[in-house]
């Protein structure tokens, strides 16, 4: 029977939270506690108990991977009769709903997405036309207009609320750089949501149309939620109230993206007679894990009473590691990594380490190099975002929107076609004045101007018609490797015939065969517009949050925030002390040391088995040496649950200088050059071979002495950056 089975296996409190159908419900998920098997379950008991129909389900997360995992586990559940359930991100149900809907606000539905790099550059012209200094102000003003999309705030709002000058002027820039959107007919993160939300508060008769279709809304990670999101799930539940949301208010980690966990905590104020179920059985970590990371966070106010328990027993207890200085940390920590892939069986994919900023790995990473331990830096540059991957898909972009200032001008000069800085600008100040979309302009020139320019912009001009004319309708690999082909992109890559350029291109490929996939997954389902145009949306809405690349045989590298959602049996958080976590920036605001304070949980909790965290008396930070003092969240753990060692007492170390560690691993090992370029043996473009990456060609020599670094394109594991004397490198 259906409903024994999607009970079968879940604690009383679950299968509360699985039954409760009707009304608002609150569902208060703790680190580890099964909510992803709780949210599946509870779409499965609608549709396959109470009888309603899939299309009358929206649910929505944070990130496609979660999305994806619970579409998968739902379909298991039912098979076909899940199909019909929208179940998919915010921004993702949003583009949808505009795609159908924007005419509504005088908006083209052929509207493209810009990503950050696209929006950064369109905050830089707004500011130009303001006549503002773009290399000061971009980056913090593009964070500005960010905030303001999160808090639901148009232009307009903006500039009322300003409350000097500097506050009026930006709105100004933030109305212009709207302006300029629009005439790319093109939108941001930010806009999927906020236009959605400003449509349905415009046009009632288009929000009572979703209310009707959407009669049950379940929302996942509410903890996350920015004001405009809590706006957008409040208009969606308002006639049948059916809405159920599922967080943690002690993981809520985004605070800087906007998120506002006042969401979570006043849900039963904003619905008095909802039904609040916690979770409160932890099935990841071990007792003492859980009941370390639970006193720390409980030292924030406000935060619903609730103790995690666990049937894992006791455990190890938390290991606190004083280190004298960073070096010292980072030995400690792959000593570590090295005694329980060597002495317990671990392998290196179940080892991760968290720290609070990216500049903090460089230490761990040369240690890690020196024993010869492979790892993995998650959160690096995101697929999508690589220049060659960024290329192909704006000449797609161009090609269905021609209104797309962003991409026209990443690609008229690539590859190379004599179309320099001085046309460009010439473009811009013609589409400026005549108030054409910068394709238009070009086309002005080309039909205007003679010589070398004018020859090459018709050049340009007349590929973008051609291929216009092949590809718009071509499934998204067919486009993508005619562009390459007719722009003459790829053979300019393999002309360079360098390991850099044949990354690129083997990049190109990789692109090809997820277009191949995105088709296969999407075939014979009817949506109006073209397979090319759904692949681009797909593109676009890929976020940082889903780009976490696990190795099975490579130790994690990554911040705390990139570690949400993930689990390893071994955690080492590094860097606990005070102006790193937390972080120096939230010490004069109440409300962003509790988030910091919420971060330290979610790290904690990312443990399954043995959890170390370490601070150092002394660091090299922004170049130069600091002392250090703990974290205050490291006082917040009980005793009785932390083994302490290293140095606590850090003159005394000094005086005896004595290790603070006994490691038992010879450390003489990373000591060999292997031929170092200061002794004539590495040179740019030889090959050579490392005992873990193998063999490849070195792209750069940096630097001399103890110091020297190289850079190498490895045939198996891509580009690295190694210390030479740590390298072990042997020439061939």
């Amino acid at each position: 029977m259906l409903a024994d089975a999607l009970l079968e296996g879940l604690n009383p409190e679950q299968q509360e939270a699985v039954q409760t159908t009707e009304g608002p419900l609150l569902v208060l998920a703790g680190a580890g506690s099964g909510k992803t098997r709780v949210l599946t379950n509870r779409v499965a008991w609608l549709i396959g108990v109470c009888g309603i129909a899939p299309e009358a389900i929206l649910a929505v997360t944070f990130t496609n991977k979660a999305a994806g995992e619970m579409k998968a586990r739902v379909e298991k559940a039912l098979g076909p009769d899940a199909r019909g359930v929208w179940l998919s991100t915010f921004h993702s149900s949003c583009v949808r709903i505009l795609r159908a809907e924007i005419g509504h606000l005088g908006r083209s539905r052929g509207f493209v997405i810009y990503d950050e790099d696209d929006s950064l550059a369109l905050v830089r012209e707004a500011l130009r036309r303001h006549g503002q200094d773009p290399k000061e102000e971009a980056r913090r003003l593009r964070w500005r207009i960010d905030q303001w999309k999160n808090a639901g705030l148009l232009p307009a709002q903006a500039a009322e609320r300003a409350e000097d000058l500097e506050s009026e002027e930006s709105a100004e820039v933030y109305a212009t750089y709207q302006r300029l959107l629009a005439e790319a007919n093109a939108l941001d993160f930010g806009d999927l949501l906020l236009l959605t939300v400003e449509l349905f508060e415009r046009f009632p008769a288009v929000l009572r149309h979703y209310q009707e279709r959407w009669q049950y809304v379940m929302v996942d990670e509410y903890q996350d939620t920015n004001r405009v999101q809590y706006r957008l799930v409040n208009q969606l539940a308002a006639a049948h109230r059916n809405l159920c949301v599922v967080g943690d208010p002690n993981q809520s980690i985004y605070r800087w993206r906007g998120a506002d966990v006042r969401n979570i905590l006043d849900f039963e104020r904003d619905f008095p007679d909802a039904k609040v179920v916690a979770l409160h059985r932890n099935y990841r970590s071990t007792q003492r894990i859980l009941s370390g990371a639970g006193a720390v966070v409980e030292n924030n106010p406000g935060r619903p009473p609730k103790r995690m328990v666990t049937d894992r027993g006791d455990g190890d207890r938390i290991v606190v590691y004083a280190a004298r200085d960073d070096r010292d940390e980072a030995q400690f920590v792959v000593r570590g990594i090295l005694d329980a892939v060597r002495e317990r069986g671990h392998s290196y994919g179940q080892c991760a380490v968290f720290y609070r900023t990216n500049a903090q790995s460089r230490t761990i990473e040369e240690e890690l190099l020196k024993y010869d331990v492979p790892y993995v830096v998650v959160g690096g540059v995101r697929f999508y975002e690589r220049a060659e991957v960024k290329d192909a898909l704006s000449y797609l972009r161009l090609i269905v929107n021609p209104a797309d200032g962003a991409a026209a001008r990443r690609i008229v000069n690539r590859p190379a076609r004599g179309i320099g800085k001085t046309t460009l600008e010439r473009a811009e100040a013609i589409a400026a004045e005549r108030g054409l979309p910068l394709l238009e302009a070009f086309r002005a020139i080309a039909n205007e101007e003679s010589g070398r320019a004018g020859t090459a912009v018709r050049g340009f001009v007349t590929l973008l018609d051609s291929l216009e004319a092949e590809v718009r309708e071509a499934l998204p690999a067919d486009a993508i490797a005619r562009v390459l082909d007719r722009s003459g992109y790829l053979r300019a890559l393999e002309a360079e015939g360098t390991p850099e350029s044949e990354a690129r291109v083997e990049n190109l490929k990789e692109l090809l065969l997820g277009a191949e996939d995105f088709a296969a997954a999407n075939a014979g389902e009817e949506s109006g517009r073209s397979p090319l145009e759904q692949f681009l949306d797909q593109v676009a809405l890929v976020s940082d949050l889903d780009s976490a690349e696990l190795r099975d045989d490579r130790v994690s590298l990554m911040t705390v925030h990139s570690a949400k959602g993930l689990e390893f049996p071994i955690v080492y958080v590094v860097g606990l002390e005070e102006g790193v976590l937390p972080h120096q920036a939230s010490t004069k605001d109440p409300r962003a040391v509790e988030e910091e304070r919420r971060l330290c949980y979610v790290a904690m909790t990312r443990a399954m088995e043995r959890l170390a965290l370490t601070w150092a008396h002394e660091r090299r930070r922004y170049g130069s040496r600091s002392f250090g003092t703990p974290s205050r969240f490291l006082a917040e753990i009980p005793a009785a649950l932390v083994e302490r060692l290293g140095a606590p007492d850090w003159e005394a170390e000094a005086r005896d200088d004595r290790p603070a560690y006994d490691y038992s691993y010879d450390q003489s090992r990373g000591s060999r050059s292997g031929g170092g370029s200061e002794e004539g043996g590495v040179t740019k473009g030889m090959r050579v071979r490392h005992p873990i990456f193998g063999y490849g060609s070195v792209l750069e020599v940096i630097g001399s002495g103890p110091g020297q670094a190289l850079r190498i394109r490895f045939d198996r594991a891509g580009v690295k950056k190694i210390i030479v004397r740590y390298a072990n490198l042997e020439l061939g």
